[in-house]
């Protein structure tokens, strides 16, 4: 089963240009409680490698393009986030990986909670066997 799942964000403007409105509780499925984005990122830096226990995200493209790696343990997709109309969610307990990001690109990320380093899981082989262990509980 594909564990990429887009939200897409209604445009809105007029002759003077476009706008996207992102409100908590609508589209997005989860309590928005920190909003952060990555941008002027080397060429040929990937950044990520990780996952997290409960923190669940909603990545979006606002500029440029990056490659998106998914992977819950067993099914590994890639993805292109290269549209600011579309949200890329991220549920928890999902390896992530950001590759071949554009000189231009600005990716903003919407999570459910703020930073906390105890959600993080940094290592993919610690990252494969909770995965074993949660999907056979």
């Amino acid at each position: 089963m594909s564990q990429i799942k887009f939200i897409d964000f209604q445009i809105l403007g007029d002759d003077r240009g476009s706008l996207v409105a992102i409100e908590q509780g609508k589209l997005i499925p989860f309590e928005i409680k920190r909003i952060y984005y990555l941008y002027h990122t080397s060429e040929g830096v990937s950044r990520g490698f990780h996952a997290h226990r409960d923190l669940k995200q909603v990545a979006i493209c606002v500029s440029g393009k990056c490659r998106m790696v998914l992977d819950n343990g067993t099914v590994r997709e890639d993805v292109w986030l290269d549209c600011p109309t579309k949200g890329l969610l991220i549920e928890s307990m999902v390896w992530r990986e950001m590759h071949d990001f554009s000189p231009d690109c600005v990716l903003l990320v919407i999570a459910s909670q703020p930073y906390d380093e105890s959600d993080y899981i940094r290592d993919y082989r610690e990252f494969l066997t909770i995965q074993k262990v949660e999907s056979v509980q």
